[in-house]
Parts: C-alpha cells; sequence; structure tokens
C-alpha cells in the first residue's frame, strides 16, 4: 500500500507560533464561556501539535477516509484543544463554533462528543475509556490489515493524562494492548503531574513507564514537553518499534500563565480576563481573542493539502486492488457500509424442537453467521463456553486474522475495546460475560449507546435460576438497569425462535448496540397455541425470556378454571403495550420497578436470591405454575 507522507517541515519559528496559537484558542474558549479547562491544553500543547503537523495522516475534507490515522484525546476534558487543532488544520469547525464553546447547539461541547463535531473519533470525558477505544481501534486496523493488506496500515494515536491512568481500565486497556502487540498504537502521556485535588502525589506513585513496560509496551520519556524535535523524535521511534508505545512527556498544566502554572488551580477555571492577558503579554501575544496568524493557517493548510494527496494515493491503491480482487472489494465495501449480506436465510433455520437455553441457541446463531458475516467478530471475557461465544479461530499478535477475541476477565476493558472496533469501522463485534457482571463493564455500554455504536452484548446467566453459584452470581436488578439507559436494545429471547430473532434484530440495527439477556437452562420451544389461547380474553400476562414458558403454564391452568388467558411474549420491553380492557399481569424473575404502572400486577424478584439447586432457589421466590397462579387468583379476587 503506498504510504506517500511527502509533507514540508514546518519551520521552527512557525511551530512556536503554531503552539501558541493553540494554547491562546483553548484559554479564549474557556474565558469566553466561563467554563472549561485550560490547564491541559495550555500544557499540551507541544506535543499535539507535534503530532498533527508531523505524523498525523488525515484530510480534513474527508472526516470519514478509511485509512485515515485516528486521533482519541482521552484526557477529554482538554477538549479545546482539539477543537483549535480541527479549526486551524481546516476541519469543518469555524471560528464562530471556537466562540461558542460549551454553549446549547454548539459543536463544541465540554467534552469531545463522536458525530457531534467532524474529526472527533469517539465521545471521551469518563477518563481512561479514551485509551481503551484507541487501543480497540489499534487491534481493528491490525485486523483490517490482516484482510485487506492493500488497503490498510494506519497508526493510532491517543493523549492521556493522569486520571486516565490512575483509572483501573487503563490497567485492562494496557495488559491487552501489550499481550497482543498491537504496534501501530502510539500512546502519549501528559504527564503534568497534577489532578483536580493538587499533586498526582496525594494519591499515585505509580512509575507508569514500568508499567507499561511490564505490559510488555515500549515506552520513552520525553523531559521537556515543550521540545517539538524531542517529541518528534520519540514519536519516529514508536512508529518504528513492533511493540504499543508509550512516551512519557514532561508538560507543565496552565504553561505561561503566571501564579497557575504547574498547580491545580489551572485544570478546570478559567484564568479570568486580567491572567489571561497577563499570560499572552508575557507571551508576546498581540493578537485579538480567537486569532490564528497567517503564517500558521497556511502551514496548516499546506499540512491538509499533504493529506489530500495521501487520502488520493490511497484511493488509487483502492482502485487497483478493486480491479484485482472485486470480490474482496465488494466485502470490503459492504463491511464499510455496514450492510448485511442480502440473504439472512441460513441464520433462520436454526430453530428446531429440541429443549435448549437460549445461550446453546445464540451459539447456533454465531456458528450460522460466521460464515455469512466475516466482519463479525468478538468473544468474551474469558467464558466463552459458557456464554455460548466461542466463536472461529483466535486473534493472536502473530496472526490477527481470525474473528475470536479473547478478552480476557476484563469485563470494562472488553466494552470500551469493543466500542473502538466499532469505531474504527469495518467490522461488527460482540462481547459476552455473565448478566451480573453487566455491572463491570456498564459506564462503556452507556457510551456505546451515546455514539450509536451497534456493538452487541451478550449477557447470560440471567437470573436467580443461576441457582449454586449465589446472590453474587444471580441478576435481579441488572435487566431493569439496562433498560434505563437511552439507546440500548435489550432483548431477552423465550426459546430458540425468539432467539434467533433477537440475533437478526441485533445484526439489522447500526444506530445502536443491543442487549442479549440469555438463560443458562433449558428452556421449551414455544407453540403459539399455548400462548394464544381462548377468546375472549379477560386476563394477559406479559412475560420474558424463561419466564414466558412458566407463564404459559400458569394460563394453562388458569384456562382450565374458566378464564380467558393470553400469553404475550416480551422480547423487547419497550414495545409492549397493555390491552387496557384486560386485566395485565407481568411476569419476569427480576425487579419490578419498571414494570409498575405499565400492568396492573408486577410478579417479580425485589430481594436477592439464594445458593441453592436453580429449581429450588426459583420455587423459594415464588416462580412456580401454582404460585403464580395463587398470586393471580388472589389479584383478581381483590380487584373485584
Amino acid at each position: 500500500m503506498t504510504n506517500v507522507l511527502q509533507r514540508a517541515r514546518v519551520p521552527v519559528e512557525t511551530d512556536r507560533l503554531a503552539v501558541d496559537t493553540l494554547r491562546f484558542l483553548a484559554a479564549d474558549m474557556v474565558q469566553s464561556a466561563s467554563s472549561g479547562h485550560p490547564g491541559m491544553p495550555m500544557g499540551a500543547a507541544p506535543m499535539a501539535w507535534t503530532l498533527w503537523s508531523r505524523h498525523l495522516r488525515h484530510d480534513p475534507q474527508a472526516p470519514g477516509w478509511a485509512d485515515r490515522d485516528r486521533f482519541v484525546l482521552s484526557a477529554g476534558h482538554g477538549s479545546a484543544l482539539l477543537y483549535g487543532l480541527l479549526h486551524t488544520f481546516g476541519y469543518d469547525l469555524p471560528e464562530a463554533e471556537l466562540r461558542s464553546f460549551r454553549q446549547l447547539g454548539s459543536r463544541t461541547p465540554g467534552h469531545p462528543e463522536f458525530g457531534h463535531t467532524p474529526g472527533v473519533e469517539c465521545t471521551t470525558g469518563p477518563l481512561g475509556q479514551g485509551l481503551a477505544m484507541a487501543v480497540g481501534m489499534a487491534l481493528a486496523e491490525r485486523m483490517a490489515n490482516a484482510r485487506y493488506p492493500e488497503v490498510t496500515g494506519h497508526h493510532t494515536y491517543a493523549i492521556v493524562g493522569d486520571g486516565c491512568l490512575m483509572e483501573g481500565i487503563s490497567h485492562e486497556a494496557a495488559s491487552f494492548a501489550g499481550h497482543l502487540g498491537l504496534g501501530r498504537l502510539v500512546v502519549l502521556w501528559d504527564d503534568n503531574d497534577i489532578t483536580i485535588d493538587g499533586g498526582v502525589d496525594r494519591s499515585c506513585g505509580d512509575d507508569q513507564p514500568a508499567r507499561f513496560a511490564a505490559c510488555g509496551w515500549h515506552t520513552e520519556a520525553v523531559v521537556d514537553g515543550t521540545d517539538i524535535d524531542a517529541i518528534d523524535q520519540s514519536i519516529t521511534r514508536a512508529k518504528s518499534d513492533p511493540r504499543p508505545s508509550f512516551i512519557a512527556v514532561r508538560t507543565v498544566i496552565g504553561q505561561g500563565a503566571p501564579g497557575v502554572e504547574g498547580t491545580a488551580k489551572a485544570h478546570g477555571s478559567p484564568l479570568g480576563d486580567a491572567l489571561l492577558a497577563e499570560t499572552k503579554e508575557l507571551a508576546g501575544w498581540e493578537h485579538p481573542p480567537f486569532t490564528v496568524p497567517e503564517p500558521v493557517r497556511e502551514a496548516c493548510a499546506a499540512l491538509a493539502e499533504a493529506g489530500a494527496r495521501e487520502r488520493a494515493a490511497w484511493g488509487e491503491d483502492f482502485a487497483t486492488f478493486e480491479a484485482a480482487c472485486p470480490e474482496r472489494a465488494a466485502k470490503y465495501r459492504r463491511a464499510q457500509e455496514r450492510r448485511l449480506p442480502d440473504d439472512l436465510t441460513p441464520l433462520l433455520q436454526v430453530a428446531d424442537a429440541v429443549p435448549r437455553a437460549t445461550r446453546q441457541s445464540s451459539q447456533a446463531c454465531l456458528d450460522a453467521a460466521r460464515g455469512m458475516l466475516p466482519e463479525l467478530v468478538g468473544g468474551s471475557a474469558d467464558l466463552s463456553g459458557s456464554t455460548g461465544t466461542a466463536f472461529g479461530e483466535l486473534v493472536t499478535r502473530d496472526d490477527y486474522a481470525g474473528t475470536a477475541i479473547a478478552f480476557g476477565i476484563r469485563e470494562f476493558g472488553m466494552a470500551a475495546i469493543m466500542n473502538g472496533i466499532s469505531l474504527h469501522g469495518g467490522f461488527r463485534v460482540f462481547g459476552s460475560t455473565f448478566l451480573v457482571f453487566a455491572d463491570y463493564l456498564r459506564p462503556a455500554l452507556r457510551l456505546s449507546a451515546l455514539m450509536g455504536q451497534p456493538v452487541i452484548y451478550v449477557l447470560t446467566h440471567d437470573s436467580i435460576a443461576v441457582g449454586e453459584d449465589g446472590p453474587t452470581h444471580q441478576p435481579v436488578e441488572h435487566v431493569e438497569s439496562l433498560r434505563a439507559i437511552p439507546g440500548l436494545q435489550v432483548l431477552r429471547p423465550a426459546d430458540t425462535a425468539e432467539t434467533v430473532e433477537a440475533w437478526r434484530l441485533a445484526l439489522k440495527r447500526t444506530d445502536g448496540p443491543t442487549a442479549l439477556i440469555l438463560s443458562r437452562q433449558s428452556l421449551p420451544q414455544l407453540d403459539g397455541d399455548d400462548l394464544d389461547g381462548d377468546h375472549p380474553v379477560s386476563l394477559e400476562i406479559v412475560a420474558t425470556g424463561s419466564e414466558v414458558s412458566l407463564a404459559t403454564a400458569v394460563a394453562r391452568g388458569l384456562r382450565a378454571e374458566g378464564h380467558g388467558v393470553r400469553v404475550v411474549s416480551a422480547l423487547d420491553r419497550s414495545r409492549y403495550a397493555p390491552d387496557p380492557s384486560v386485566t395485565s399481569v407481568s411476569l419476569e424473575a427480576g425487579n419490578t420497578a419498571g414494570w409498575r404502572g405499565i400492568v396492573d400486577l408486577a410478579i417479580g424478584i425485589d430481594d436477592f436470591g439464594d445458593s441453592g439447586p436453580g429449581g429450588e432457589v426459583m420455587a423459594r421466590h415464588g416462580f412456580t405454575a401454582d404460585a403464580v397462579a395463587a398470586r393471580v387468583r388472589d389479584y383478581l379476587d381483590s380487584a373485584r
């Protein structure tokens, strides 16, 4: 693959001017908004400028170019730095947007938001997740290169802060990236030794380079964060190393602001008019607010033109590839566009009459999908056998062409890495764990929804029927809590046919994530007659997942007593609307908060489970046909 990278070196005096431009654009934005974080951009501007002017391969006129380098600002509170870069390099982010920083309706929100601002690769702000998403992007690049080496070969860069590295997800992400040898990943650490409450030494004394080295990373240190040549040389060496790279760049937060620089005061408050004016005077900055001096504009325009040439060269490479390998090129395009094959029939032919757990039905769906969707990749948090997600050949540091990803026991890291894979493009990704451990990954799942990424979460062992593992492993509130996340499609299938439908819905969805809630225990295949029953109907029992078969058993008993009962299987509770002309009862082995107010009687579990065989635990909590029927009768009697 052609890699042009023919760029004229920016003169030293323009480098200095550009750094001050970024520093004061950020300070002006924060001052104008009376809100924001000026310290990080003012200290990290030299490293950001070095990366963008000498290394980052991108085209501002084509922010979605598939083979662009990715840049992630994991320290998202420094968003003013990223907006300054996007503006000066010619992305569709005019000065008016900088002046509207942090204002309602602007394209310059307080923390970067994917899909909202051109050139922003992912939504960051929750510290550490940007680092993990960058790891996911780097893995996606390696997997894409293994499949399409003719048209894939870019780098992923990230700037992280002290807070990113303190968060536990940084350990998960660093370990995973080192294990897989993601050598086209370069992480720059804004080592300013300050957090919101004060010095880092108040709470952390980690040797961060040693930690990353222990995880298998190449590490370097730049002792002067204003030394552009030293930063440039360090990045150059990192790009040639086969390992992921971690560069500690020693910076001063709020660089140049007297009395504030190097202190926590610079972190999250405007400098104030007087101090900002003094800081500019000391720097010899005589321009009005929001000014980009002409030499900087010219330099960035030339760099942007170089990026456009690089993209054009890639386009020629792709045309050659397409002419030589039209079928592979068509698959590449389809995956990039998130289009499904025309015929999903094989996926819909796995149903039969044999009772099985829906996690097993899900495994059958994955087995069928593997041959149809080569872009489908995923795995589990060390639970593939238990969650029914064994999936093809393993991705390794020696061969990235596989489809199975061993995420290890890193639920949070797994979910954030999946977001990075999805954001990179070209793949559909799933990950799995036990439902009860959805709490471990919830912050990243929330970002899946916020960013509208079609990540698929396979969450199994979905109720107290887990049994002997006890309350620590028995999810009670989890389904309801997942339903509270805006934009998350939560599907709890009742048998194999519904599991097939759940997978079809998940794969068809391209604008948000899906959670598949699956059973450990075997379930019978439903009969439509058991659901509909006799008419007229006076009672409706709505159930989900494993409780649908229980609801049909309850309905049979009540029908024998003369009640007109209909059973509704609510695969997706958000689509359920009760019939106001009949009495409605919900049946779900979980928290009832979301059902109350929807139905007349909500039967569920509002405490924790117990240790013991699953059937006995369910019985103890009233989930037998006799116990449920008795509660329904009592309710009907009291309502008369």
